[in-house]
C-alpha cells in the first residue's frame, strides 16, 4: 500500500524548489500508538513526507521519465510535531545529473524548525527494478500526481500536453 504523506502543494517552481504542506489530525490512525496518551507524529514519517516533496521536484525536473527512489537521507531534528499542527515541507534542489538528484529540505510548523535533511535520489531504471515489477513510472502515479498537476495549475508551472 502507497502512503501520501503531503496533503497539498503551496509553491513549486521546477527545477528549484517545492513546498508543500501536511494537516496532522487526531484522526490518522498512528497517533493512536505513538504514543498512547502523548500523540506525536513518527519522525519517520515526517521524513517521508518531506522526501515525497523532494522526490515530486527530482521527478518534475525529468519529465518523469525516470523512476526516482529515495537512496540516502540524513536529517536532524529539532521539536516534535502533533495533532492540530500544519507541518510545511521546504525542498531545494541543490544537485541533479543521470544518476540522481540531491535536495535540501526543512520542515516547519509556523516559525518553529522541526527537522532538516539532506535528501539523495537515485534514478532507477528498467533493469534495476525488482523481478516481477512492472516498467512503469511507478513513484509518479495515484495520488502524488494528482498532487502535482494541482499544485502546476496554481502556480500556472504545467507543462504542455
Amino acid at each position: 500500500m502507497r502512503w501520501t504523506w503531503i496533503d497539498r502543494f503551496v509553491a513549486f517552481e521546477p527545477r528549484k524548489s517545492a513546498v508543500a504542506v501536511k494537516n496532522l489530525s487526531l484522526a490518522e490512525d498512528h497517533f493512536a500508538d505513538h504514543f498512547p496518551g502523548f500523540p506525536v507524529m513518527p519522525a519517520s514519517l515526517i521524513l517521508e513526507g518531506l522526501a515525497q516533496t523532494g522526490g515530486i521536484l527530482i521527478g518534475h525536473a525529468n519529465n518523469f521519465e525516470k523512476n526516482v527512489v529515495l537512496a540516502k537521507m540524513s536529517a536532524k531534528f529539532h521539536r516534535e510535531a502533533v495533532p492540530g499542527e500544519q507541518l510545511t515541507y521546504t525542498t531545494t534542489l541543490v544537485d541533479l545529473n543521470d544518476t540522481g538528484g540531491r535536495v535540501n529540505g526543512t520542515v516547519h510548523v509556523g516559525d518553529g524548525l522541526v527537522a532538516e535533511a539532506e535528501i539523495m535520489f537515485a534514478h532507477v531504471s528498467p533493469a534495476q527494478l525488482p523481478p516481477g515489477m512492472p516498467d512503469a513510472k511507478f513513484v509518479f502515479s495515484g495520488e502524488l500526481a494528482y498532487l502535482l498537476k494541482m499544485a502546476e495549475a496554481a502556480t500556472g508551472t504545467a507543462k504542455p500536453a
